[in-house]
């Protein structure tokens, strides 16, 4: 197997394990790293957040799709353990209170929390999967394939909850307080806007954006959705 880099970039496709065995130890190292973070926070963002909301949706027909929500949360955290087993990744990667994403240490207090949280966390997920949508692991890209309807209902159902939310002044100021509470702690999900493991994952055309990218890429969505939308402020970065 040929690995061919054009402009210190690889421009080929990995296809199976077999095929990843072959690669540089660099990229074996970059794929492990990107599927252990998506194995921990689908797990940790189900158990503390989807599952959870459950106790709080007010109606029948919220607690079903939530239900829907936290049963697809916890099938995204299989799928991407597939893959990891299937690299047998080290177990301490894996591991939940050391490795998941700070923005999972606040807790759900409320369903208006709940449903600013799938408006706004989701969106971020998304942005993530877009690039891996396109990376060059192709059994990495066909999990993020599969998995980019379901967050696109998550961020969709938290929307259409949100927008019934702020018809009322009351409900507005409800939301403002949970946009304001939440919103700071999803910025970090992006990393540091100069990263070496970014730098390895353009490289290997694993990513397309840098993390900085993928940052303003979000807060331009959000700024839309938040203030475009609903009405209400994006609060400024502390």
């Amino acid at each position: 197997m040929t690995v061919e880099l054009e402009n210190e970039k690889y421009s080929g496709v990995i296809r199976t394990v077999d095929e990843l065995k072959a690669m540089p130890e660099e990229y074996r190292i970059a794929i492990n790293k990107i599927i252990a973070s998506h194995v921990v926070n689908e797990l940790t963002g189900a158990t503390r957040f989807d599952e959870p909301a459950i106790q709080f949706a007010p109606t029948p027909h919220d607690k079903w799709l939530t239900c829907r929500i936290a049963m697809e949360e916890y099938g995204h955290h299989i799928k991407f353990d597939r893959l990891a087993q299937d690299l047998n990744i080290d177990p301490a990667m894996l591991d939940l209170d050391s490795r998941h994403n700070s923005m999972f240490d606040q807790q759900l207090q409320s369903w208006d929390e709940f449903i600013v949280f799938k408006a706004i966390c989701d969106m971020a997920e998304i942005i993530q999967v877009e690039d891996l949508a396109e990376c060059t692991y192709l059994p990495l890209r066909d999990c993020a394939l599969k998995t980019m309807p379901e967050e696109r209902f998550h961020a969709g159902f938290g929307r259409s909850r949100l927008k019934e939310l702020v018809k009322t002044e009351e409900g507005k100021a409800i939301a403002q307080t949970a946009v304001d509470k939440i919103y700071p702690n999803i910025l970090p999900f992006f990393g540091n806007p100069v990263s070496r493991n970014n730098e390895i994952y353009r490289k290997w055309d694993l990513k397309i954006r840098t993390n900085g990218e993928m940052r303003e890429e979000y807060k331009s969505r959000v700024k839309k959705l938040v203030e475009g939308e609903m009405g209400l402020v994006v609060p400024a970065e502390i």
